[in-house]
């Protein structure tokens, strides 16, 4: 036992030094110039799409697939959730799926677009956003977004089948190991506030759940098979038996929890392909 306690006090040494000396990685160029960039889709087409992205990333999620986008669609946009990437980070803040739906309203006013209908396109921390922006829309609240089509992709929108990585679980816990895993992993503080969506998901369960289950606007998951996160086979079981009506198209049994990232032309094909279909 003691030579345990001496073996793990000799790894949190250079833990403790890394945490405390290794300064946060500087942006990309690429980023950079995501974050200037602006562009307008094809001429013609009044359609508008929102894209709603992950966990713990940002609106970069879609650059693979924004070029093709802009062949269907006249008006694209991304934006970073609170707390991610270039948006601010509050500390302290209690981050909730909530505020994060208003934002996106809030946004599409200050856009002037809350008269017209929306895409909207989502993925996986995005999904939960949908579910309640979905919500509002059912309800008719005032200020809400005027959905035309949904369209998720590998988000864990059923907490009964949502198997979250270790990593989550230790930032999302807390603990001694919390602030050393951010730091080394070039994560920001906030994202442990930011993981309380997983408690708050199982808390609204019927509530996000249910607006799936009961809208009428065409629904539509794009869903990699080989998900950690969202396994295959019981994530397609629970979807198919509660969205009987959706549109599921699985994508090759290579592609896992960023499809748009894996392979940009499959999961822009199984995208447009629902779009045409309406």
């Amino acid at each position: 036992m003691r030579e345990w306690w001496v073996q793990m006090r000799l790894l949190a040494i250079p833990l403790l030094a890394a945490y405390l000396h290794i300064p946060p990685p500087q942006l990309s160029p690429a980023l950079h110039s995501w974050k200037s960039s602006d562009s307008m889709g094809v001429v013609g087409s009044l359609e508008i799409v929102v894209l709603l992205h992950g966990f713990p990333t940002s609106s970069y999620d879609w650059y693979k697939i924004w070029e093709g986008l802009t062949l269907r669609f006249h008006c694209m946009i991304a934006l970073d959730f609170l707390g991610f990437d270039f948006s601010d980070k509050s500390r302290p803040h209690h981050y909730s799926i909530f505020e994060q739906a208003s934002i996106v309203e809030a946004l599409s006013r200050h856009l002037g677009l809350q008269n017209r209908k929306i895409n909207l396109l989502s993925h996986d921390y995005g999904d939960i956003v949908a579910q309640e922006l979905l919500y509002r829309y059912k309800q008719n609240r005032s200020g809400q977004l005027t959905i035309k089509r949904l369209c998720l992709s590998n988000g864990s929108i059923f907490p009964e089948t949502h198997q979250p990585l270790l990593l989550q679980k230790l930032l999302r816990d807390g603990g001694v190991l919390s602030p050393i895993l951010t730091r080394l992993m070039s994560l920001t503080p906030v994202f442990r506030p930011l993981l309380q969506y997983i408690n708050q998901r199982k808390k609204f369960r019927r509530h996000w759940v249910g607006a799936l289950a009961s809208v009428t606007i065409p629904i539509h998951f794009i869903y990699g098979p080989l998900d950690p996160v969202n396994p295959h086979p019981e994530f397609l079981e629970l979807y198919r038996k509660t969205l009987t009506w959706s549109t599921l198209p699985i994508l090759d049994d290579h592609i896992s929890h960023c499809p748009q990232l894996e392979d940009l032309m499959v999961f822009l094909n199984a995208y447009m392909g629902f779009i045409n279909s309406f």
